[in-house]
């Protein structure tokens, strides 16, 4: 019989534009023994995100890049494997920061408990976790919704946009969510209830974002940027709230866009309209916060408030290609590996 390995996705090289399947490496080492107050965890679960795609890259940032030929990061839902941790049990689950592999040694730091039978153990990478977070404090304590504000949320179907969207009708807004595609976009007002969503993918999508957008817009939910930032700006009303997520559009460019220099427009608008841009690492700056989230959380999805959709890819093997394909906008939900079967 064939002695189980662990399976391990590396950096192998650093893209320049568009990550490719050959800057990823498939390897197998031993599996780990873990030494007394350590235990070993197996992934179930892998989270795919964009920010990923930043740390791929060597360039200065909020955080350290992956180094060539280590595993990519990544957080994951693990079961307990095998545990010399008094406050660990095997077979519990656990949220953890493993990254692209099957097994990993933990000494406890840094997990969160979910039990022993989780009834959706996955929600931990999605609405229960980075991104629902994500979603909640930059819609509510930098976006401050009002009852009748506009809000427009770009990706409105991705794992952040589709929990921001949802969180504004609860707090009274009308929303406006961008989508790439007919379906994307009929599944927003469907079944997220969003009030109009455009897709972005159309000749005249600034034309009809203005049309949907006709008292302007109040509160956008930046996690794109790109051509779809170019179609907001305009429609910005005075002391509109930006608060700043991501920039999808923009992760895999090798150079300034083309055209005239637009920043002194940009802050001649941020100026003249006093218009508030904030951007925000998560758990950097709300971490302390994640206990109030989770509580609001829990309670809308079980009111059935909160509508929550996966796009779940089998096997490690297939990260990759899921990877490249999310930042591709692919994807349709949050996008999650299962990397082995619950024991």
């Amino acid at each position: 019989m064939t002695q189980p390995t662990n399976r391990q996705i590396v950096l192998a090289s650093r893209p320049v534009g568009a990550p490719t399947a050959d800057n990823f490496v498939l390897t197998q080492s031993d599996i780990p023994t873990p030494a007394q107050g350590e235990m070993l965890l197996r992934s179930v679960y892998l989270s795919l995100d964009p920010y990923m795609r930043g740390r791929m890259s060597d360039a200065k940032s909020y955080a350290e890049p992956v180094g060539i030929d280590e595993v990519m990061v990544g957080g994951t839902v693990c079961q307990v494997e095998a545990s010399n941790h008094a406050e660990f049990e095997v077979g519990e689950w656990v949220l953890a920061y493993t990254g692209w592999q099957d097994y990993a040694l933990s000494n406890g730091e840094g997990l969160i408990k979910l039990g022993k039978q989780p009834s959706h153990p996955s929600y931990a990478l999605g609405v229960m976790g980075m991104p629902g977070f994500t979603a909640y404090m930059g819609l509510l304590d930098i976006g401050q919704p009002k009852e009748g504000d506009t809000l427009v949320v770009a990706a409105a179907t991705g794992a952040v946009g589709s929990m921001v969207g949802q969180i504004g009708k609860l707090k009274g807004c009308r929303v406006i969510g961008i989508a790439g595609g007919e379906e994307k976009c009929q599944f927003a007002k469907d079944t997220l209830g969003f009030d109009e969503c455009i897709d972005h993918k159309a000749a005249d999508f600034a034309e009809q974002l203005a049309k949907a957008c006709h008292n302007g817009i109040d509160i956008y939910f930046e996690n794109v940027g790109g051509k779809v930032f170019d179609a907001v700006m305009p429609l910005l009303n005075t002391g509109a709230r930006i608060p700043l997520c991501g920039l999808i559009s923009q992760y895999n460019a090798t150079s300034l866009p083309e055209g005239p220099d637009r920043m002194s427009m940009l802050m001649a608008q941020l100026l003249i309209k006093r218009i508030k841009m904030q951007g925000f690492i998560i758990f950097d700056d709300y971490g302390h916060r994640y206990g109030e989230f989770a509580a609001d959380m829990t309670q809308w999805l079980a009111q059935g408030k909160i509508h929550y959709r996966e796009h779940l890819v089998q096997g490690l093997e297939n990260a990759p290609d899921a990877f490249i394909g999310l930042l591709e906008g692919k994807n349709f939900g949050k996008m999650v590996v299962q990397t082995n079967q619950p024991r």
